[in-house]
């Protein structure tokens, strides 16, 4: 199964020259959707994962059927404010501004070993961000897992280059 066939483009979205890769429509398809998260699962099977943390908000999706795939917690990574108890946060930058992204203070323990989990990587500033903050709360961070990469963007390099290995299923050319 050609998982890419089952992801959506939409030219010109959010803004003209962007190529916006949907995989609502890939999650949409009971059997691209299970093929996905045992190819996000598959690498790291057998290794000892405590939590699988995911990024607002696709990420939720994704990371909640891995973790249960891989008998772990989840941790929720969320825009800034949502979350309803003590939290800790990192900012990143955004082509037009910063952003942040908050996890409870006390959603893992020091140590533990985590996944990341997204649904694409482009430039790679929020899987940093995310990765920086669950290393203040102390995790381990043993794989970062993305459905899409947009290698031109560099995000999965920089990443690779903070010594966290990363996973992902398809590729898409351009922005």
């Amino acid at each position: 199964m050609d998982l890419t066939t089952l992801i959506r483009t939409i030219p010109d979205y959010p803004k003209p020259g962007i190529m916006f890769r949907d995989i609502t429509t890939l999650m949409g398809d009971a059997r691209g959707f299970r093929r996905a998260v045992d190819e996000l699962v598959q690498p790291f099977a057998g290794m000892k994962i405590d939590k699988v943390a995911g990024i607002e908000a696709r990420g939720f999706i994704l990371g909640g059927a891995v973790a249960h795939q891989l008998s772990a917690g989840f941790i929720p990574l969320r825009k800034r404010g949502k979350l309803p108890h003590k939290t800790r946060a990192v900012e990143y930058a955004l082509e037009y501004g910063t952003d942040a992204i908050e996890m409870h203070l006390d959603a893992l323990t020091r140590g533990e070993r985590v996944m990341l989990v997204d649904d694409l990587i482009a430039t790679g500033g929020t899987a940093l961000a995310a990765v920086d903050l669950l290393r203040q709360g102390g995790a381990e961070i043993v794989a970062a897992c993305f459905v899409v990469d947009l290698p031109e963007l560099g995000g999965a390099e920089k990443l690779k280059r903070t010594g966290v290995p990363v996973s992902t299923l398809v590729a898409f050319a351009g922005h």
